[in-house]
């Protein structure tokens, strides 16, 4: 009988160890599991043209932010082509399909278009990060908490950009005052006639110069809708007016600059004979346009980085869908017009730009 009792004891301890072990097993299976299938925050972005190189570089970017932080974040791309149209029907789509975080890059940056985006996320409370040239106005981003706009010294860019033109001015003169008469004789290549961003670009980079006591001579000022065709076509015609009379074109970006170049190529210049070489100068710093400048081909352009603000819109971004603070875990400042992030702007001409690894 005592040993029938040991038995009974001896089993209803044993019944009572593999319960705990399996609901120890369980409850750690479980909460493994809620770790293993957390969803990543989904992100739409819109960018304003695919095809531009700059922003097709900053998308590349932003996709190696999601490949280092698998399993955080997912970000989903979208163009905007160029048009104001598709940019209103995407950015509805995007806020339909009740994304987490919204990162736009829009066409039209007016007033009642900033207004009526972030009025429609507030309605399904999602948080919205505008990363633009410049923004008409502010107060409709302080009505919802979860908006943010961030930008970099968009004034600084075209300055260097002036620079570049003021350094090679004072270094050989001769080189690019061909004719001797104490100006510079240039063509303006815009990007759009109502771009707030074209306006500051042509702006500063010629009031650079001017401050510099270097006088100008605008010769002509074209629009080419940030178009690299457009460019080339207008300096391929240009040159039949003006030929070696052009001293400097500028332009608002690398792709417009690249279309200057390959247009004077057609007439045999910019080849690497400084006698045969105007100056052309840019803004990005492309790769492509790197080469250009290595060759001699392109005087400079101010490099831009793009993996700085691809991590500058990711990381606002994830804190506002994370609902922290704005700035929380950076070194970003908050600025009356929005968040600050850190330039990394530099000027590259042949002697600046870093070498190529051996």
């Amino acid at each position: 009988m005592k040993l029938l009792r040991k038995i009974l004891f001896l089993i209803l301890v044993l019944v009572i160890l593999i319960i705990l072990v399996t609901s120890f097993n369980f409850k750690t299976i479980t909460a493994s599991s809620n770790i293993d299938t957390k969803k990543p925050i989904r992100v739409g972005v819109l960018l304003y043209n695919f095809e531009d190189v700059y922003f097709s570089l900053l998308r590349k970017n932003l996709e190696s932010i999601q490949k280092e932080n698998e399993n955080k974040v997912e970000f989903v791309f979208f163009d905007g082509k160029t048009n104001a149209a598709t940019q209103h029907q995407v950015i509805d789509n995007m806020i339909s399909d009740s994304f987490d975080l919204l990162l736009l890059n829009i066409v039209e940056p007016r007033e009642s278009v900033v207004e009526d985006i972030i009025n429609k996320a507030k309605l399904k409370n999602i948080p919205v990060v505008l990363f633009i040239s410049t923004i008409p106005n502010l107060d409709i981003l302080k009505t919802y908490p979860k908006a943010a706009y961030i930008f970099s010294d968009y004034k600084e860019i075209p300055i260097l950009e002036g620079q570049i033109i003021v350094d090679a001015w004072n270094k050989d003169k001769g080189f690019i005052d061909k004719n001797g008469d104490n100006k510079l004789q240039y063509i303006m290549l815009k990007g759009r006639e109502s771009s707030a961003l074209s306006k500051t670009r042509t702006k500063y980079a010629i009031e650079a110069i001017n401050n510099a006591g270097i006088q100008t001579e605008e010769l002509e000022t074209i629009v080419t809708n940030w178009n690299r065709q457009i460019a080339r076509d207008a300096i391929t015609s240009l040159f039949l007016q003006y030929g070696p009379d052009i001293e400097a074109i500028i332009t608002n970006d690398d792709s417009l600059a690249i279309g200057a170049i390959e247009a004077l190529q057609k007439y045999g210049y910019n080849l690497g004979n400084k006698s045969k070489t105007i100056a052309v100068v840019g803004i990005d710093a492309l790769p492509e346009v790197q080469e250009l400048i290595r060759k001699g081909y392109m005087l400079g352009s101010v490099f831009h980085n793009p993996r700085t603000e691809a991590e500058a819109i990711y990381n606002i971004g994830m804190n506002l869908a994370n609902g922290k603070n704005i700035t929380e875990g950076t070194n970003y400042k908050i600025d009356p017009l929005g968040v600050m992030i850190p330039a990394e702007f530099k000027i590259y001409t042949i002697e600046t730009i870093p070498k190529l690894p051996q």
